[in-house]
């Protein structure tokens, strides 16, 4: 496979896991297979034995989807990964495959909902525990560790908060309590953050998001060093069987090959959107990353080389003057999706955070008038002008 350590983060997007037929393509090869032949029984029982090396089912492994997790690893810095089939399929494996009856989890309480609703509602199911604490307060974090704590999980930028979290001081919290830290890297993108070089043990994306950045398939990785995989995961996914779709890993293929582009060009527009918001009597709370009013950003300036593609804020008047908001939208559209070419706009509150209860939402600040915007590749000034237009309509 072609791989070269001086090669720079984009080149690495671009060849790093190639592996080619005897056809010598321009272009991965897309290896629509379940299954693979053998010469014979003999090679057949050292294959499943793994004293030969080659594809068995893939479910287990496929010569597309190894491209796409060799790739990601030679950006993320990880020794090994497993590609899975959603975000969710992989949050969900990075906890399930090493939690146990008994165990305890220490998680950030801003977490997508369907993360929370895992380390809630799931993992006590089977007898694990949890405590959720304020991610950005590292004595929260130290105040809940128990004697059984073993995973620590967290994601920053959050979601919709976008609200940071030191991940180097978490990470070596968890290291000084025999715990490992799981790092949800999806927001700031591999391109601006790099959680493992902080200290995380595990990352894991929804690939659906920047990765593929145009709306078409849906993807989840793992990534962490080749001990844990081998000891944790590896058999949690031969078994289990959240694999990804070869179809889906020649689409992100295709996309790494542009996330420098796009993200540069989205995150840009961002910081444009997030300058116009910050000057608007009708929005109470604007929040980015990228923006010296964010009060983290300390941390962003720490630990992320960018701003991110995503902004938050809050509009006076709550629920109605939010809805009235993003109908007025024309080139900005509604979706709870994100990372995408299009600018999306969703309304937390009611929809990826509806079944938290009032209390929590409070607590997070997910008010009534909260809006999520991820900032596509459409030209900035007809952003600029859409979201000014839809300003002015409240």
């Amino acid at each position: 496979m072609s791989s070269n350590n001086n090669w720079r983060p984009a080149t690495k997007l671009i060849h790093s896991g190639t592996s080619r037929s005897q056809f010598g393509e321009t272009s991965e090869a897309l290896y629509l297979t379940q299954g693979y032949l053998y010469d014979s029984a003999e090679a057949a029982e050292a294959r499943f034995k793994g004293e030969e090396d080659g594809y068995i089912y893939s479910r287990y492994g496929n010569p597309t989807v190894a491209m796409f997790e060799e790739r990601m690893c030679e950006m993320e810095g990880a020794e090994d990964a497993r590609a899975m089939a959603s975000g969710m399929a992989a949050m969900a494996a990075s906890i399930a495959c090493q939690a146990k009856a008994g165990d305890h989890i220490v998680a950030a309480k801003a977490l997508f909902g369907s993360c929370r609703w895992v380390i809630e509602a799931l993992m006590p199911q089977y007898g694990v525990e949890f405590t959720l604490v304020d991610g950005k307060d590292i004595n929260a974090w130290k105040g809940a560790v128990r004697p059984n704590t073993n995973i620590f999980f967290l994601e920053s930028p959050t979601n919709p908060t976008l609200e940071l979290v030191d991940i180097k001081a978490v990470a070596d919290l968890a290291h000084e309590n025999d715990a490992v830290l799981i790092v949800d890297n999806v927001f700031a993108t591999p391109m601006y953050q790099r959680p493992i070089e902080l200290g995380a043990d595990i990352v894991m994306y929804s690939t659906t998001k920047h990765i593929d950045g145009q709306g078409r398939c849906l993807g989840g990785i793992v990534l962490g060093s080749e001990e844990w995989i081998n000891e944790h995961l590896h058999e949690y996914f031969r078994h289990t069987g959240p694999s990804m779709s070869p179809f889906n890993a020649w689409n992100f293929l295709k996309g790494l090959e542009t996330l420098p582009v796009r993200v540069t060009q989205q995150t840009s527009s961002a910081g444009r959107i997030a300058e116009l918001l910050s000057a608007q009597k009708s929005i109470s709370r604007m929040i980015y990353p990228g923006h010296q009013s964010h009060p983290q950003a300390d941390i962003a300036a720490k630990q992320m080389s960018g701003g991110s593609t995503m902004v938050a804020f809050e509009v006076e008047g709550g629920k109605a003057s939010a809805f009235k908001f993003i109908n007025a939208l024309e080139t900005v559209k509604i979706s709870n999706n994100l990372g995408d070419a299009k600018s999306l706009i969703t309304h937390p509150a009611t929809t990826t955070h509806k079944n938290l209860s009032d209390e929590d939402r409070e607590e997070l600040a997910i008010s009534d008038g909260m809006l999520r915007l991820s900032v596509g590749l459409e030209d900035s000034e007809d952003l600029l002008e859409d979201i000014q237009k839809a300003l002015d309509s409240i």
